[in-house]
């Protein structure tokens, strides 16, 4: 018999239609269901244009890229101090990470923010002295707490990137007369930004949720913000959905940049 002859019978993937369908009868009933609640949907929009929301919106950014920022620069130090031959900081660098990834963020952010109980006043001898409550405002306790837990995880994070060097990198640089700071920056560095940018960038997106816990502390983000305007009109729900839609748009923006820093980093 030719081959020409034979006939050819296509495979049923019966299970991907029937998977397809369900997911499509869940997603219509969730639409049916959000379509008959008792929400006004029409005032969704005015409630996210919210003066007090977009207060809240630029709260939450500047406190989500504060704390990051000085999580990444601690981190560094941190992973650094992990990683060096002298037992003392490589110790140091064990309990700081032991104690600040092992504790609550919201443990750690109450913690601050009631420091005064504990301590009247911060100085240092002869240059600066200031009463506790004073200087840690909702603001400085957001942002310890946040940026203290996240910067434990960046140090192991960036020990993670540093280590995954090949350490014949490190011997030839040092063969051609690089310094230890040179070759952490033009060899080590470039090389570690592969396995650090993945992770950090998640963690970002995290951060920016996380600023949410600051709410506790009346520090006025996107989810305080929300229950302020619900105080006055009792639209909850509505305020809710229209802080949800900002927490969308902000992951949307951060998972972009991290998608080119991916990109620009993975360049042979």
């Amino acid at each position: 018999m030719a081959s020409s002859d034979l006939e050819v019978v296509p495979l049923r993937h019966w299970g991907r239609w029937v998977g397809a369908a369900a997911i499509v009868a869940v997603l219509g009933g969730l639409f049916a269901a959000f379509v008959d609640a008792k929400i006004i949907w029409a005032d969704v929009p005015e409630f996210f244009l919210h003066e007090t929301m977009l207060e809240g919106l630029l709260n939450t950014i500047v406190l989500a890229v504060c704390a990051q920022a000085g999580a990444i620069v601690l981190g560094v130090v941190i992973a650094l101090m992990r990683l060096s031959a002298n037992p003392v900081a490589r110790w140091f660098a064990v309990g700081y990470i032991w104690l600040f990834r092992g504790l609550p963020v919201l443990l750690q952010i109450l913690v601050w923010f009631n420091l005064a109980l504990v301590f009247e006043h911060i100085s240092i001898p002869m240059l600066f002295e200031a009463k506790t409550n004073v200087l840690v405002t909702a603001f400085v306790a957001a942002l310890l707490g946040l940026g203290l837990n996240e910067s434990a995880y960046m140090a192991e994070i960036v020990r993670a990137g540093l280590t995954s060097v090949d350490p014949g990198q490190v011997e030839a640089a040092k063969s051609i007369g690089m310094t230890p700071s040179l070759t952490l920056r033009r060899v080590v560095l470039p090389q570690a930004m592969r396995v650090i940018i993945p992770p950090t960038g998640n963690n970002f997106i995290n951060m920016l949720k996380g600023t949410s816990m600051a709410s506790v502390i009346g520090f006025l983000e996107l989810v305080h913000a929300a229950n302020n305007i619900a105080s006055r009109n009792l639209e909850v729900m509505e305020t809710l959905l229209a802080a949800a839609a900002w927490y969308m748009v902000l992951v949307s923006i951060a998972s972009v940049g991290q998608h080119y820093l991916e990109r620009r980093y993975g360049r042979g």
